[in-house]
């Protein structure tokens, strides 16, 4: 498997002369026997993933976007009750106004008769404003100028009006953040509709509906009904009956679909709501109370099939929620958003409550409340319910906060129990669908970047990654990619996704399978050549393509440029770490802070390596890039200025590609034209205490010993006796290495007594019994090694000395089946090792034996031992 020029027993010992063993009387083997057999010369490199540090603070953008601060959406807001605010969504004349001389006259309307309730004033300048915008000064303005829950609350014909986009109102900005909910509603323009009356106010006079928000309206109207022995009954639940569906009657133009209330709602209003309400009023103070009021609430408004936009009274309802915002309270907060969420708003108010859920997912200290309180239900129903284009930005916000959800291990699992995969995949297919040319392909840009690191969190589960295969992620994400090469956010993101799932064996067989994945990566390497840590993760990701796959090695060498683009990042990074090193070196510094961890130019270096040694296992891959000259030169570079104790991984994956291309013997290989020079670094590589750098130093020894000037330098260096030395390491990797380049040193005959000193043969002995039965492999190349240095001996215990007994009695047992078989292993193992067994070490070891018996008649009686 060396290539090992080693000598072969003759067919008629006593007549024919000895042939080397590279001369196969065997049928001819395939490419992949060879390579399979090839044990240690041709091997594929693993490396560690990148690493990517957690940000401190959960951000919109990390710290590392490419994103300017001005050109990307905020991750840091002040968020009121005016920012649910309508006004500014009028739309403006655009003709620049002269200021009036006069100061305007507020009239009442003339149905407005209670002179309870005071005009809002507003504030004197932008300092008290902020002043104001704090929880208490909100509580103690309200409370001064009268309760949110005046008795005017409930709407007429006059002052009912719409809260959500689709009926936008007027009112005046600068005082409504010191408004009370009556006073807002005569700010509006009022709606005249007759229609939209509520049917119980036909029946109860003023003073009726005064008293129904105190609690007795309730009782009130169902006396009217007939029911109030039903009422007087302590602890009797009501049973609310539900209509089959809401009356709607067209008014005015076509698009104009107004929503009757029925009767039962307005009992349930008044029964049910109105007392939460008052109690929101009542507890404004306690935060704890407020957050149970608001519990209360979703229940009842669940219970009468009020969420949603069909409910009448929703925008008095959603003034309310909308003043309570300005309490600075998260758990306050969350179930705020809970409730306007579930009311189906839209527009700015829809961007609001997204902004508001993003501020309380950015705290992770609430990870815990939002785990209890389904905040997640009603985020991934607005990615899944609202149009892309229209609420892009609130589509932003609302994606972020599940990112930060995604941080948290019980909420992750809990977006993957609820299908957020298979979400946000059918949402990234509707953002692929945008072209470049389109006014919102930038804003969405945004919004990928949200989404791709959202499912890089969930790379992390195995149930997601599962159904990331499954819903064809590899291909969409593709896409994505490719539509966005000009976005580093959005394309390392992606990259993160497929560097984390190409190491595991089926979604890195998918990825390979998409052919046009690696034009993308080249195209990325080739445009974003300096981004460190997009390269590094698109190189760690062809080296996990290359690692196992044939067909993904000759793949992507096929790709045009292909092998010029993995040379230009080499000598890049290969520059960047030289003048890292000269910088240290130049202030007297001969290691690095954290001289454990490679530097950012070094890890590129490492996998970058990696992935030409995983190339190089393909036959006609692995011959071309042999004598790709600048590739073996950039190689041995790394070898010439790096030490194995500067950076360990480095040196060895070098030295690990150099004898990949080394296996492939021609002649336009490199590595023969520069065979002296690679052997002088690998002795420095040698003579190190790292034990991995010196198995792959002797393991390119022994692919470079097959030629006669690496025989003549291992001799002149002394390296031989290292050779021997390395036998008593009770490693069964290092003694084969150290075999097979002692194997080829024996095929010289002036050679062949280098194995007496050192104690050579004793240790070759010595290994045989140790690893014999459990290495056929190590066991053959043993036996070659000795079948070549006792070709011309006549005298068996001049050859082998006192090892001579040891060695028959080795040999015999060896031999023997049933001695040396396990047969107590499994039967795939035991086949394996009878294979070996029977095709490499059989062969030569009864050719062995029959030399020493032959020339050693006179040796005394053999006991055969176990082993």
């Amino acid at each position: 498997a060396l290539l090992c020029s080693i000598m072969q027993p003759s067919k008629d010992k006593n007549t024919e002369k000895a042939e080397p063993f590279y001369r196969l009387s065997v049928p001819k083997k395939t490419c992949s026997e060879i390579i399979n057999e090839a044990r240690n010369v041709l091997r594929t490199l693993r490396t560690r993933r990148p690493f990517t540090p957690t940000e401190d603070q959960r951000k919109l953008f990390g710290s590392g976007s490419s994103r300017p601060p001005q050109s990307r959406p905020p991750s840091v807001f002040s968020l009121h009750a005016s920012s649910f605010d309508l006004a500014e969504s009028r739309p403006v004349s655009g003709v620049r106004l002269s200021p009036l001389d006069h100061k305007p006259v507020l009239v009442t309307f003339a149905k407005d008769e209670d002179s309870s309730i005071s005009l809002p004033k507003c504030p004197a300048d932008d300092a008290e404003v902020r002043k104001l915008s704090s929880a208490r000064a909100h509580f103690f303005r309200r409370t001064s100028q009268g309760s949110f829950l005046s008795a005017k609350m409930v709407p007429s014909d006059q002052n009912e009006e719409k809260l959500d986009s689709e009926e936008p109102a007027m009112m005046n900005n600068l005082c409504r953040s010191n408004n009370n909910c009556l006073a807002e509603q005569r700010s509006y323009a009022p709606f005249n509709d007759e229609s939209r009356q509520l049917i119980c106010n036909e029946r109860i006079s003023r003073s009726e509906k005064e008293d129904s928000l105190k609690g007795t309206a309730g009782k009130f109207l169902f006396q009217l009904r007939g029911e109030s022995d039903q009422m007087k009954k302590p602890g009797t639940s009501l049973s609310w009956p539900r209509s089959p569906g809401w009356k709607r009657r067209v008014t005015g133009s076509e698009d104009e679909t107004r929503i009757n209330e029925s009767e039962e709602e307005e009992i349930f209003w008044h029964i049910k709501i109105l007392p939460i309400l008052h109690e929101l009023e009542k507890v404004e103070d306690n935060i704890e109370n407020l957050c149970l009021a608001c519990t209360k609430l979703y229940q009842a408004l669940n219970e009468g099939n009020m969420l949603g936009k069909r409910f009448k009274r929703r925008s008095v309802l959603l003034k309310i929620l909308y003043k309570l915002v300005d309490i600075d309270s998260d758990p306050l907060c969350l179930k705020l958003a809970k409730i306007i969420l579930a009311m189906k708003v839209d527009g700015k108010h829809l961007l609001g409550v997204c902004k508001l859920a993003f501020k309380i997912c950015k705290n992770e200290k609430n990870d815990y409340i939002i785990q209890n309180d389904r905040l997640l239900d009603c985020l991934l129903e607005v990615l899944r319910t609202e149009d892309l284009q229209k609420n892009d930005e609130a589509l932003l916000y609302c994606m972020g906060a599940i990112k930060f959800m995604s941080g948290n291990a019980v909420l992750l699992n809990e977006m993957v129990n609820k299908g957020a995969v298979e979400m946000l995949l059918q949402l990234m297919k509707q953002i692929n669908k945008v072209k470049e040319n389109d006014t919102y392909f930038s804003n969405l840009g945004h919004l990928l970047v949200q989404l791709t690191a959202t499912l890089r969190n969930l790379a992390d589960s195995p149930p997601a990654r599962c159904q990331l295969l499954c819903n064809g992620a590899v291909s969409e994400l593709c896409v994505a990619l490719e539509q966005r090469t000009n976005d580093k956010d959005v394309c390392t993101y992606i990259v993160r996704i497929f560097s984390k799932l190409s190491s595991y064996s089926d979604f890195c067989a998918a990825l390979a399978d998409c052919s046009r994945c690696y034009v993308l990566f080249l195209a990325l390497l080739n445009k974003h050549q300096k981004q460190q840590d997009l390269v590094i993760r698109i190189i760690f990701i062809l080296g996990n393509l290359t690692e196992k796959n044939n067909q993904a090695r000759e793949q992507f060498f096929k790709e045009r440029g292909s092998v010029n683009t993995l040379i230009s990042l080499f000598q890049t990074y290969h520059e960047l770490d030289l003048n890292a090193q000269k910088w240290y070196h130049g202030r007297g510094r001969e290691e690095k802070n954290n001289p454990k961890h490679p530097s950012e130019a070094e890890d590129v270096l490492i996998k970058l390596i990696r992935v030409l040694a995983n190339l190089s296992i393909h036959p006609s891959v692995g011959a071309a890039l042999a004598a790709a000259h600048r590739i073996v030169e950039l190689l041995v570079t790394v070898l010439e200025y790096k030490s194995v104790d500067d950076c360990e991984e480095l040196v060895i994956n070098a030295a690990t590609t150099i004898n990949n291309l080394s296996y492939y013997k021609m002649k336009s290989s490199a590595v023969q034209d520069k065979k002296l020079h690679i052997a002088e670094m690998l002795l420095k590589l040698l003579m190190s205490n790292n034990m991995d750098g010196v198995v792959e130093a002797v393991r390119v020894f022994g692919n470079l010993s097959q030629y006669h000037e690496i025989c003549d330098f291992i001799m002149q260096k002394k390296i031989y006796k290292f050779m021997i030395a390395l036998l008593d390491a009770k490693n069964q990797d290092v003694c084969f290495s150290a075999c097979g380049v002692l194997l080829n040193l024996t095929v010289d005959k002036n050679k062949g007594a280098l194995l007496m000193e050192e104690g050579g043969i004793g240790k070759l002995v010595d290994c045989l019994q140790d690893f014999g039965p459990a290495d056929w492999q190590l066991a053959c190349l043993i036996c070659k090694t000795l079948w070549n240095y006792s070709e011309n001996v006549t005298s068996m215990a001049s050859c082998f000395g006192e090892d001579t007994n040891t060695l028959l009695v080795l040999l015999t047992s060896l031999l023997d089946e049933e001695v040396a078989l396990d047969y107590s292993l499994d039967t795939d193992l035991r086949d394996y090792h009878k294979l070996y067994w029977e095709r490499e070490f059989k062969p030569v070891a009864e050719k062995l034996l029959d030399r020493i018996q032959s020339h050693h008649s006179c040796l005394p009686a053999v006991t055969i031992t176990p082993f």
